[in-house]
């Protein structure tokens, strides 16, 4: 393989590039530690992993109020309380009711793997490019603690100051790009892991409830799986029970 990527699939030698300079002006840049290591192992995680992408909406009109009632109580803890926050607690509890999507295969031996534990991976942008720090037991922390945990790790992502212990061993991921925009995307999983879970921009939109036409925040979802590990009907349902709890975010607290 010419690239040193892995771009190519498996047997394949990738092809040269053509002569851009017979074009026009062009200039050449080293790719970063982050821009290669992602190059990597997104590469590695298309190759392997047979994706499949499915989409649901959230109805997150009431999660709202629940972030203003609560917001305070996580500033005084150090956090912001976001969509984000609320949805890694979410995926924590509902990986742990799923453990397939909290697993890894083993082709060699073939075994599933599936780990006593939840470490949510947290894709965050950054200057240097794609960073995925992690948030280990997020299912036995509190929605506080984990806010001031993600704001944390966070800004440190960003800042250079995440050490590479706290980008390893996470078992599930979410990524949101609803702050920059998009009405959705089909994230590729991070290998090892089986699952990872989109969320793109929240809208207001007109949504008929109890025919009367109202208006609602819709929130766009994404789950992509492995499918060698997760059949169809079952991402379905793991989408949509994510869907409902965000839809009723009180009852994390019951």
């Amino acid at each position: 393989n010419r690239s040193g990527l892995g771009g190519g699939a498996a047997g394949e030698e990738t092809p040269g590039l053509p002569d851009f300079s017979r074009f026009g002006t062009i200039r050449r840049e080293k790719m970063n530690q982050v821009r290669r290591i992602t190059a990597r192992n997104t590469s590695f995680a298309w190759r392997t992993i047979p994706h499949v992408t499915q989409f649901d909406e959230a109805d997150i009109t009431g999660l709202g109020e629940f972030l203003d009632r609560y917001r305070k109580q996580a500033e005084k803890a150090g956090g912001k309380l976001t969509v984000t926050a609320v949805a890694v607690k979410v995926l924590a509890l509902i990986a742990r009711e799923h453990p397939e999507f909290n697993a890894s295969l083993d082709p060699a031996a073939d075994e599933i793997i599936f780990k006593d534990f939840v470490h949510v991976g947290i894709a965050v942008a950054t200057p240097r490019g794609l960073l995925v720090p992690v948030i280990r037991d997020a299912d036995t922390k509190g929605l506080i603690e984990l806010a001031a945990e993600m704001t944390d790790l966070a800004d440190r992502a960003r800042n250079k100051k995440v050490t590479p212990d706290e980008l390893e061993g996470g078992t599930i991921t979410i990524s949101n790009i609803g702050g920059i925009g998009g009405t959705g995307f089909t994230p590729v999983v991070y290998w090892p892991q089986a699952a990872i879970v989109g969320m793109a921009r929240a809208q207001e939109r007109p949504v008929v409830v109890k025919k009367e036409i109202m208006i609602r925040t819709i929130l766009p979802l994404s789950l992509s799986y492995d499918h060698r590990l997760i059949d169809g009907a079952d991402g379905a349902r793991f989408l949509r029970r994510f869907a409902e709890i965000l839809e009723n975010p009180y009852s994390l607290l019951l």
